[in-house]
């Protein structure tokens, strides 16, 4: 049996044995896991098949068809940047500790890497990790963290060694939210919303058998997570016209939109959508698990840019209505997804920064793609204790 044959069969049983519309989310979801098709190119046992990640496709469309839920709508940080970090650094008590619940979305799963003075040079963090035996000490401060005000568990990279270069005394812990010393402040954006939050870690004790990878190998363990980070908000193979260009189509038909300018501009936004989408489809199916190539920052970097064109474009044609807004309730929100099409252009201002700042991409793409000169360090070879920082 090919392993597209051996999918679709599993596919069609957890279909059959567990109807999307009948079976509770979160029964449905740990059924799918205990099959494989989870994430399908991960180890078996661990929510996979150790099938190539183009397989995951099949499974999908298939899904998609049924309207089964979806884990990544429910626990999006875990799903696209845990899962992938704990299956290649975690130790198999870890995997088997955190993978299921995370895929069920009964473990909402958050990101510690920003800080106040190191965003885009995240390998400049401060936030630093004291051992005391079996345990770190961790006291510093983290900001943007998604969903850190819901999240169960947080991805944490802290500096263990600051007499090393910045990129090599760094660690990575999984890090207990609800423990003592751990303080979650929202951050109202200008949404309404409050899916950011500041981080603040007072005497934080973690203990060593939470760290991923090797004391001092943060900085590999947490490329794994950028890299997935990036694949996950740039990487989507949404059904044709859907997403946030469908938006733009709704808002012509409801304007009654007849200048050829603007509807010559919806085509070409409608043209560079789908050649997004087609370009994630053939970068993931070339993608390797682990830690993804470059790929991911192309994605990332062209529905960054499309998307604020596109909520510019919708704005525009709705004219004065475009200035209403509504005054949500900050706590109703996931930040993620929206059908308000004034609240999904605010938001999109945000998708060029998450995930890596637009000019990083461009960095990344031009050294690791194109082949150019990297930017000029003078950090290199110093200790971190030894670079000025703001």
């Amino acid at each position: 049996m090919s392993d597209v044959e051996l999918v679709e069969k599993l596919t069609e049983e957890l279909l059959r044995e567990y109807p999307p519309q009948s079976t509770p989310l979160t029964d449905f979801l740990g059924a799918q896991f205990d099959k494989g098709l989870g994430w399908v190119h991960f180890n078996l046992g661990f929510g996979g098949l150790g099938m190539p990640p183009k397989m995951q496709q099949v499974i999908d469309t298939k899904l998609r068809a049924a309207g089964a839920p979806f884990s990544q709508h429910r626990n999006p940080i875990g799903h696209g940047m845990g899962a992938p970090t704990v299956h290649t650094w975690g130790s198999e008590a870890q995997k088997a500790r955190y993978l299921r619940p995370l895929f069920t979305g009964e473990e909402i799963w958050c990101q510690l890497f920003s800080e106040p003075g190191a965003g885009s040079d995240v390998a400049g963090l401060a936030t630093k990790a004291e051992r005391d035996g079996e345990e770190w000490i961790v006291n510093g401060q983290k900001v943007w963290t998604t969903l850190g005000h819901l999240a169960k568990w947080g991805m944490l990279v802290a500096r263990t060694d600051p007499h090393q270069e910045k990129h090599k005394g760094l660690s990575y812990f999984v890090v207990d939210m609800h423990s003592t010393g751990v303080e979650v402040r929202p951050l109202r954006q200008m949404t309404g919303d409050s899916e950011f939050n500041e981080v603040y870690f007072t005497d934080t004790r973690v203990p060593d058998s939470e760290r991923l990878g090797e004391v001092g190998d943060g900085w590999r363990v947490s490329l794994t997570t950028l890299m997935n980070e990036r694949v996950s908000i740039g990487g989507g193979a949404a059904a044709r016209g859907s997403g946030p260009i469908s938006e733009a189509v709704r808002m012509c038909t409801q304007y009654g939109v007849t200048d050829a300018s603007i509807r010559d501009e919806l085509m070409r936004l409608w043209s560079q959508a789908e050649c997004n989408r087609l370009t994630n489809i053939r970068a993931g199916a070339n993608r390797k698990s682990g830690i993804p190539g470059p790929e991911g920052s192309t994605g990332k970097l062209s529905m960054a840019e499309l998307n604020k064109k596109i909520y510019e474009f919708c704005i525009g044609v709705m004219g004065a209505d475009g200035m209403l807004y509504s005054d949500y309730d900050t706590a109703s929100h996931s930040g993620m997804f929206s059908a308000d099409v004034q609240r999904s252009f605010l938001r999109s201002r945000a998708n060029s920064i998450e995930g890596g700042t637009s000019e990083v991409m461009r960095n990344i793409l031009g050294e690791r793609v194109l082949g150019l000169p990297g930017d000029v360090r003078v950090d290199k070879g110093k200790a971190w204790l030894e670079v000025p920082r703001n």
